[in-house]
């Protein structure tokens, strides 16, 4: 009996022992150095990859968001506020209906087939509000000119990237609606142009983000 006890009390023990150092070694140390190698090598990606303007946090270069007006009473949705560039639809994204304490959004794709009559009609708006949004005195806007991420969502409905095609089409808009002249917004977008990941992988893109931070900074100094 006392020989049963004392084995029992040896095999708590040790299990105690191994139960402290692996509790030390994967909840304490192993995070730690993670942390402090993500925080030394690369320190922007690390905190959320945030962008910052005029001394605050205005967003993340991996999350899209919108540029809208103030939303009037009476509108289902707030329009798009056209001094900026317009990222991608986000029709994927959904108000929260479990926890209705927060307005959370949840991110993913519409789920609707190409040939879905709903999604045709999504299209089809979209394209001609690209046109009609886009196309300024001297410079209109022909349907065969808007690309596909224009008028559809991304997967997540978050992609914070939109194509070069997309975003030279909005140039012109832009430009008028802040008084620049489009050279200078046509620079801005090829400045902020980003090629295939490793030159083979993706496809070019301009993150709508970045792109409208220098354009304020160039407005500013306009």
């Amino acid at each position: 009996m006392n020989n049963s006890v004392t084995h029992a009390a040896r095999l708590l023990g040790a299990g105690l022992r191994a139960l402290l150092v692996l509790t030390l070694v994967t909840g304490v140390l192993y995070p730690l150095a993670v942390t402090g190698v993500a925080q030394t090598l690369f320190p922007g990606r690390a905190n959320g990859s945030e962008l910052r303007t005029d001394g605050r946090v205005v967003g993340s270069s991996l999350i899209g968001q919108r540029y809208d007006l103030p939303q009037q009473k009476g509108q289902q949705s707030p329009g798009p506020d056209l001094r900026w560039f317009q990222g991608r639809p986000a029709a994927g994204l959904g108000v929260n209906t479990i926890n209705t304490r927060y307005s959370l959004l949840l991110s993913g794709a519409t789920n609707l087939a190409a040939d879905n009559e709903v999604l045709v009609r999504q299209v089809e708006d979209a394209k001609a509000a690209v046109i009609k949004d886009n196309s300024v005195p001297g410079h209109p806007v022909r349907a065969s000119e808007v690309p596909a991420d224009a008028v559809t969502s991304s997967g997540s409905g978050l992609d914070p990237d939109i194509s070069p095609q997309y975003a030279r089409l909005q140039a012109h808009r832009v430009a008028a609606r802040n008084g620049l002249p489009v050279t200078r917004v046509a620079k801005l977008v090829a400045d902020h142009t980003e090629g295939r990941t490793l030159g083979f992988m993706g496809e070019p893109r301009v993150n709508v983000l970045e792109l409208n931070i220098a354009l304020k900074a160039l407005a500013a100094k306009h």
